[in-house]
């Protein structure tokens, strides 16, 4: 393996490849919220620092859709509509966002360990 390049498995993308996501490293967790938007796209999220992730295509290829407490954008490729990340509106120093692991290879999603969010209701962790 070249070593100046990430792992195959943190390369992802939308179905359509329009956005493609390369993450700096494998996050150790992620959450899978209930929130009313979460539950409905079905997203895995990884969080990183603002600006560590490659985000290719984006924002020529993407949509973003902004609501509730317009603190953050979620994008989805504008093609195939698959969603894949959210960023803040207010890029502040040590911002993070949220990539969304669906569009990874399965393995990664494997290796992760998932935590239940509950952005539904008591805006805490279930386990």
């Amino acid at each position: 393996m070249d070593e100046s390049q990430p792992p195959a498995s943190l390369h992802g993308a939308c179905h359509c490849g329009a956005v493609r996501l390369t993450l700096p490293a494998a996050p150790d967790t992620a959450t899978s919220c209930n929130c009313s938007w979460c539950r409905r796209t079905g997203g895995i999220w990884a969080y990183f620092e603002l600006g560590t992730v490659l985000i290719q295509g984006h924002p020529e290829h993407t949509e973003s859709y902004v609501w509730g407490d317009r603190t953050l954008r979620n994008v989805r490729c504008r093609t195939c509509g698959i969603i894949t990340h959210w960023e803040p509106l207010d890029a502040t120093p040590g911002a993070r966002h949220g990539v969304n692991l669906r569009n990874f290879e399965p393995a990664l999603l494997e290796a992760v360990t998932i935590r239940r969010f509950d952005g539904a209701d008591s805006w805490t962790f279930l386990d």
